[in-house]
Parts: C-alpha cells; sequence; structure tokens
C-alpha cells in the first residue's frame, strides 16, 4: 500500500537541523526510532506541504533522505507570534506549575479551538510573560533521515477527525 491522502502512516527518522546562515553541520534535533515511531494522517498532518509531497506514494520498506529548506518547512519568525499574557492565566488550578513558567521552558497550551499548541517563555516581566508561538523550528532547514513502517487506511472517525487514533495517536 503507498503513501496518499487519509492513509494512516508511520516512520522513523533523524531529523537534524542547521542554519541558512551558519557553516557548521547540521545537528541532531530529534530521533524517533521503532521504539517511538511516528504516526501522522497524510493529507491532514499540519506537516510541511514539501514533507508529505516527499513521502507520497512511498510504502513499507522504503526509506527517504531529504533536506527542507527554511521556506519549504517552517519560514522564519513572525514577530506577530511574540505576546505579552498576563502571568495569572497561568495559575496551578489552570494546571500550570510554576516551574512551567520559567524562561526557555514550553507551555503545553489549546487554542479557542481545542487544538494542541506550544509557546516558548520568552521572557518574565513581572506581571506578564513574554511568549513566542512561533513553530520551534522556524528558521531551521531540516534534513530527515528514514524509513517507512506502516502505510494503513485511516478509519472514517481518523479522517473526520483529522488525526491518528488508537495506539500511536489521541484516544478520545
Amino acid at each position: 500500500m503507498n503513501i496518499e491522502e487519509n492513509k494512516v502512516v508511520g516512520i522513523t527518522y533523524e531529523l537534524k537541523v542547521s542554519k541558512t546562515d551558519e557553516e557548521s553541520a547540521p545537528f541532531s534535533a530529534e530521533i524517533r526510532d521503532k521504539d517511538d515511531p511516528f504516526y501522522f494522517l497524510f493529507g491532514s498532518s499540519g506537516l510541511p506541504e514539501k514533507f508529505e509531497n516527499l513521502l507520497l506514494q512511498k510504502k513499507v520498506g522504503d526509506t527517504f533522505n531529504f533536506t527542507l529548506e527554511v521556506e519549504e518547512a517552517y519560514g522564519e519568525a513572525d514577530d506577530e507570534m511574540i505576546m505579552a499574557l498576563p502571568k495569572d492565566q497561568f495559575t496551578s488550578e489552570r494546571g500550570f506549575d510554576p516551574t512551567m513558567l520559567e524562561e526557555g521552558s514550553f507551555l503545553p497550551l489549546m487554542d479557542e479551538d481545542g487544538y494542541s499548541m506550544q509557546a516558548k517563555v520568552v521572557k518574565d516581566m513581572g506581571s506578564d510573560l513574554l511568549l513566542d508561538f512561533n513553530h520551534p523550528l522556524v528558521g531551521f532547514k531540516l534534513h530527515f533521515d528514514g524509513e517507512v513502517i506502516e502505510v494503513r487506511e485511516a478509519s472514517e472517525v481518523e479522517i473526520a477527525h483529522g488525526h491518528v487514533h488508537g495506539e500511536h495517536g489521541e484516544d478520545h
């Protein structure tokens, strides 16, 4: 079975990142091995379009090795995605531990539609937190080296919800 729209895809990979303006070799940012593979719903993943295009029509056992340029991946940082929010929105009653509010930490958040997102704490400004909602990989070239380990039909529920369910996805 080939990777195409509305298929659940399982892959293993090593992701290395590099900056366009630096001469240094790419450095490892993430490894998803057979003990912790990555699963997504092809066509609804929210991953860069070029990433999915380069996997299109691959099947179990196929390997891949490609680089996404910054503009093909998550682009450059957007200053409008950096904003100050009142610190009192991040209380223990709302599930936030004080250590989560330290500079450099990533806060697990939800948008108004209930979708998971995260923000990096840039600075504690007293009564406000300066948060960066840009994707953590903005400004980086992404170098993928991996293998397709599973391709299956997505269920009607997975297609309707736009994500993988079950063992390698969400249960709700």
